[in-house]
């Protein structure tokens, strides 16, 4: 009986494979983009405070007189960085709120996080979603189960607690299967509060370049804080355990 099954299984699979052989490719293509920007092309470097501050007269120049064209320019480099999984998300969301502002500055690296979020997860569970399910169905059979019924909850977790990479998260969600609304709900959400902070240091970066300091990134895990954010992901966390209890 259980050769039966591995039997089918195999077959599922391989007709996934044959038939959408295009879309599996999808992902594996992304994940190659990212490793080709940042190992070939270093572009990580651009994303750096060095960068910024070298540049940090021209681009206030640019913000002033092409405030619209900048601020759509900004958004899609921070779309594709996310979508691509390139590491600076952090660098990116300072110098929203360095060009920007604390308000606007939140308001766009939030967005643009969601969007390129959003992508890389239709593109995840487009492309290897289905294959990943056939193969792995009875270990994830539960995890689905129980992550389905509380998948906002849980995601909000993810989100605000720093531990859990931002590029992880959306493949797993992808993965489990987890409506796109409430991915889309459970990260424009979950990334609010990381995203001003971030950006609440870039909005005082002039200050901090005048003095020629450098900002420090890791205030995120300071506890005034981290103790803050991990109250919210155990509020996100309460109606799992009321559902249990």
């Amino acid at each position: 009986m259980m050769r039966h099954t591995e039997s089918d299984t195999s077959k599922k699979v391989s007709s996934v494979d044959h038939r959408n052989w295009g879309r599996v490719a999808l992902l594996p293509l992304l994940i190659g983009a990212g490793i080709t920007l940042i190992f070939v092309f270093h572009i990580d470097q651009y994303l750096s405070f060095d960068t910024l501050a070298a540049h940090r007269s021209w681009l206030l120049a640019q913000v002033a007189h092409h405030t619209a064209v900048v601020t759509v320019g900004f958004l899609l480099i921070y779309v594709l960085a996310t979508t691509l999984s390139v590491p600076g998300s952090s660098i990116l969301t300072m110098t929203s709120g360095f060009l920007f502002g604390l308000i606007s500055g939140t308001a766009i690296a939030v967005s643009a996080a969601t969007i390129g979020a959003t992508l890389l997860f239709v593109i995840a569970r487009t492309s290897l979603g289905e294959a990943f399910h056939i193969r792995t169905q009875g270990a994830l059979t539960r995890l689905q189960a129980g992550f389905g019924k509380n998948a906002l909850s849980y995601l909000l977790f993810l989100r605000l607690v720093p531990a859990f990479p931002f590029w992880l998260v959306n493949l797993v969600a992808a993965f489990l299967k987890v409506p796109l609304r409430t991915f889309v709900v459970g990260t424009f959400l979950g990334v609010i509060p990381g995203a001003a902070v971030y950006a609440s240091v870039g909005s005082g970066l002039g200050a901090i370049l005048d003095r020629g300091q450098k900002p420090d990134l890791s205030i995120v895990l300071s506890p005034p804080i981290l103790i803050p954010m991990l109250a919210l992901a155990g509020l996100a966390l309460v109606p799992v355990l009321y559902r249990r209890w």
